[in-house]
């Protein structure tokens, strides 16, 4: 059962949590990127989540196509097919999904859902993320609860984010300033309109600080105490410990005792992109460079077909995002806590 059902991946979010956890949730953009992050995981003895943004869904349709329900739908297709042969077990998720984008992202695979649930199949994905940080907190409340009534029809986990991670993913812009810290007052508010599980289970990307991307040390200031100051303010009025299964976004550079503290507070999945990516594209540039004279056909040379035959550097670049998402697990906690 390498892809988790429903009541699996309830309990891996539940393992996580007691177990002083998180999973790390990778960013995949290709079926080759899909299959580095299983060999992490399976390399960690680790269970994980594998997501797709909007971008990743648009450039898995083909470039051409720039369908994101079809990029999203083919991968987790072939992520059913190629997974079975991993022993570990793994969640599929769609990362940020905007306001813009959500008629032609979120609810679409929500109601395909909706259609294999009603056959007896399971969901076509594990959870779906709402990303509503760039709209009033009002609004982003009511849209959530709307979409947490329909995800809870299909079996499927919600995602959502108060406050605002700064940097830039997929067109998504954060500044850099106050709003980076979700404030008790905002949980309260969430609790209220969505429940603390009670109306559908979801989990909150509370944001202390958090930057998509990678910058220098010192430049981005996170303050994981924010995640406990939410925790105990919605867990004393609801009479809950820990009430929200958080998710920490924007992690790329942050210090292990900053993952551990956040973790400590409730955090069951971290989302890891740039860093992989980066370890997938190193290999190849280092194959390239290595091999100029067999990758281009030099003054009128033959080149050699060994060096650009896709598989050669190809093998490399999985074999880089792999170790590279095995030491997320590492770094998590997770590894060597797979259920199977």
């Amino acid at each position: 059962m390498p892809i988790a059902t429903p009541e699996v991946y309830a309990e891996m979010l539940d393992r996580a949590k007691a177990g002083g956890f998180a999973y790390p949730a990778i960013n995949v953009t290709s079926s080759q990127t899909l299959n580095a992050a299983l060999r992490g995981f399976a390399e960690a003895e680790s269970d994980g989540i594998v997501q797709v943004s909007t971008g990743g869904a648009d450039f898995l349709s083909g470039t051409t196509v720039k369908d994101m329900v079809t990029g999203a739908t083919a991968l987790a297709e072939y992520a059913r097919v190629v997974a079975a042969k991993y022993p570990v077990t793994v969640a599929l998720h769609t990362d940020h999904c905007p306001k813009d984008k959500l008629d032609g992202f979120m609810r679409p695979l929500i109601d395909i859902s909706l259609e294999r649930v009603a056959k007896g199949l399971d969901p076509l994905f594990q959870s779906h993320m709402w990303d509503g940080s760039a709209v009033p907190l009002e609004e982003n409340l009511d849209i959530a609860k709307e979409l947490l009534e329909k995800c809870a029809k299909a079996r499927i986990i919600m995602e959502m984010e108060i406050g605002v991670v700064g940097g830039e993913e997929d067109g998504v812009v954060g500044e850099i300033n106050e709003k980076l810290y979700t404030t008790a007052g905002d949980a309260l508010a969430t609790a209220e309109a969505v429940g603390v599980g009670d109306k559908g289970r979801y989990m909150l990307a509370a944001t202390f600080g958090n930057v998509h991307g990678v910058y220098k040390p010192g430049h981005v200031k996170l303050r994981p105490s924010v995640l406990k100051e939410i925790q105990d303010a919605v867990g004393a009025k609801f009479g809950k410990d820990k009430p929200f299964d958080l998710v920490f976004h924007g992690g790329s550079g942050s210090l292990l005792e900053e993952i551990h503290e956040a973790i400590s507070y409730g955090v069951v999945k971290m989302n890891v992109d740039t860093d992989t990516q980066y370890a997938f594209t190193r290999p190849i540039a280092d194959h390239m460079f290595r091999n100029y004279d067999g990758v281009l056909k030099v003054d009128g040379d033959v080149g050699n077909k060994k060096t650009y035959d896709p598989r050669s550097y190809g093998k490399a670049a999985e074999a880089g995002m792999a170790a590279r998402v095995a030491e997320a697990c590492q770094s998590l906690k997770s590894a060597g806590t797979k259920i199977s």
